[in-house]
């Protein structure tokens, strides 16, 4: 852990941000399937578990596409027009994996989300849905943060490429001290670890980071 003030993470004003954990992303021969996301499932599961215990913030970010393609990324727009199955709107695809989920029966408010609303699955847990990469690009989850005196975020979830590592920059960004929690996020490479370390980034395992927050609640 560093001992830099300005980039150590703040166990007290932290909240967790679980990347696009969804059954299109996750599951076994699933159509948009991601290798290692359903390996990493039970490490976020855990830290979720922890989060709830201590009455963390939890926001859960995800995709959601019209069958038309109407608000879907460039470089996937062509292959939802054409027919491809990912994460549309009103899908089983498109839900949670249950493992993160508070309870079994809870579903995604399709409607709610797309509106830019979140919506509340937990004494503090919400779902929140991007458009982009980011989970802060044309979201209020900044806003949420702050009025919930977050400093410090938690980032794990599916895939590091594509939305995690944007979203972990865009943090950056916006001065949030950053925690990335390696063997709960799927597509991980070593040379990513040495980038993100280098702007300040702490990179800790399920365990470590447990550990951490278990030692910092007793204080």
């Amino acid at each position: 852990m560093s001992n830099d003030k300005y980039i150590e993470p703040d166990e007290k004003h932290s909240a967790l941000i679980i990347i696009d954990v969804q059954k299109d992303f996750t599951l076994k021969d699933a159509p948009a399937e991601i290798s290692g996301t359903l390996q990493v499932v039970p490490n976020i599961q855990r830290i979720v578990n922890h989060h709830r215990k201590q009455k963390h913030p939890i926001f859960h970010v995800i995709r959601l596409y019209q069958q038309n393609g109407s608000n879907v990324d460039l470089c996937r727009k062509k292959i939802i027009e054409n027919g491809k199955q990912m994460v549309i709107v009103g899908s089983n695809g498109a839900e949670l994996v249950d493992e993160l989920l508070p309870s079994s029966d809870i579903k995604i408010d399709s409607n709610l989300l797309l509106s830019g609303s979140l919506q509340k699955v937990g004494e503090m847990e919400w779902i929140i849905y991007k458009p982009r990469w980011s989970a802060f690009y044309n979201t209020s989850l900044e806003k949420h943060l702050r009025n919930l005196d977050v400093n410090t975020v938690v980032v794990c979830g599916c895939n590091f490429p594509n939305c995690p590592r944007t979203t972990i920059y865009e943090a950056s960004e916006r001065d949030f001290k950053i925690i990335m929690i390696k063997d709960a996020i799927s597509l991980l490479y070593n040379k990513a670890i040495l980038e993100l370390k280098n702007i300040g980034i702490s990179i800790m395992d399920t365990d470590e980071y447990i550990a951490w927050i278990d030692r910092y609640c007793l204080i």
